[in-house]
């Protein structure tokens, strides 16, 4: 009898929860190792599209991701000094027909639920060293433990540990696309409830997100242009240095972020890379080819990218070809995708004082339109079966 194929995914986040779905569903056996010390839960909501919506289907996961969509009804845009622009129902920005928009906590737990009792998982830890050898990978975890797997997966995120061990500096690969944003959370003292209220100003953003009713937590945003990447690392006195002078909610927002203990810092950028495969170690989701929040496909290419992986890895047994397979049929969908990141930037964040009147006459306009068709992007690869 052949010895079933040892995968060890670095990443318990959408990416590696898919991808140890699929590969324990074609007989692999699966280590997670994550750095958190649990299933991760909370962040902020996520979109579905497309081919990512059907993944969940295949998933068995899409019935609970209906019950747990976030009903977003309505989203109202604001000049600099608070007054509103547009208001206009959430369809009329949304995603198109099918799109399913949910918190990432629930994307996450319902995929940790299929497979929490099948896949041996190391939370807390993280492998350190990647030995790719003839025979496997010999892998190092933090606590000094030896272990050695035939295949190592990085789904460890836009900043990933697994692809600068093996594929080098970050810098080579990330492309940076001209925006700082900080996301956390803050109390709802406004009521708000199923909306997304954002203000702007050119180069500026700040948006309120309440995913659900009055009494739950907002999603605070705040965004800024730059055109060249910050020097360092951006931190929240960045943020709040930049927005000091901003009007509306902006001082609450920038009260609520000197203490955010959720808060997430990180520049706009894509990963960019020739080859998603070294020897026995694959990259799958951001780590491979994150879109940027600009797109909002990130969660949906990471969906799909394992898919497309797991698939590859349960039909070929030689690793190389299944790379070669995966990446061949993935690389299309993810590049037509990576492609949106510039038309939503200009849209939701303008830059100059022309760009934001020009996009706010066409917020104005969709008042009185239907919604817009879904793009061709969110389905442009067909799930092989």
């Amino acid at each position: 009898m052949t010895a079933r194929r040892t995968v060890l995914i670095s990443g318990a986040g959408v990416a590696g929860l898919a991808l140890a779905h699929w590969l324990h569903r074609g007989g692999h056996a699966v280590t997670v190792v994550e750095k958190s010390g649990g299933p991760r839960d909370g962040g902020y909501p996520v979109d579905l599209r497309g081919t990512a919506v059907e993944v969940a289907r295949r998933t068995g996961i899409l019935p609970r991701l209906r019950e747990a969509h976030v009903d977003l009804r309505r989203a109202t845009f604001l000049r600099a000094d608070g007054t509103e622009v547009a208001s206009v129902p959430a369809r009329a920005v949304a995603g198109g027909a099918g799109h399913l928009e949910v918190r990432r906590g629930d994307l996450t737990a319902a995929l940790y639920a299929g497979v929490r009792d099948d896949v041996e998982f190391l939370f807390g830890d993280r492998a350190d060293t990647l030995d790719d050898r003839a025979h496997g990978v010999d892998v190092t975890f933090r606590d000094g433990r030896r272990r050695t797997f035939d295949l190592v997966v990085g789904a460890d995120g836009v900043h990933s540990a697994t692809r600068g061990a093996v594929f080098g500096a970050e810098e080579r690969f990330h492309h940076y696309l001209g925006h700082v944003f900080g996301i956390y959370t803050m109390p709802n003292t406004l009521g708000l409830s199923h909306e997304l209220t954002m203000w702007n100003a050119p180069g500026r953003a700040a948006a309120l997100y309440a995913a659900g009713a009055g009494d739950e937590a907002l999603h605070a945003f705040l965004t800024f242009h730059r055109p060249t990447p910050p020097g360092a690392p951006p931190h929240r006195e960045a943020l709040a240095a930049v927005f000091a002078d901003a009007g509306w909610e902006v001082p609450r927002m920038l009260d609520a972020l000197r203490d955010a203990d959720d808060l997430f810092v990180d520049t706009a950028g894509q990963i960019r890379m020739p080859r998603w495969s070294r020897g026995r170690v694959a990259l799958v989701g951001d780590a491979a080819h994150a879109p940027s929040f600009l797109t909002g496909q990130g969660t949906g290419l990471a969906l799909a990218g394992a898919y497309m992986l797991a698939r590859a890895l349960v039909t070929h047994t030689d690793h190389t070809a299944a790379f070669y397979v995966y990446e061949q049929g993935t690389r299309p969908y993810v590049t037509a995708n990576q492609a949106l990141a510039g038309g939503g930037g200009t849209t939701l964040f303008p830059s100059t004082a022309e760009a934001l009147e020009r996009r706010d006459t066409r917020l104005r306009s969709l008042t009185a339109l239907p919604p817009p068709p879904a793009h061709p992007a969110y389905s442009a690869l067909t799930l092989p079966d």
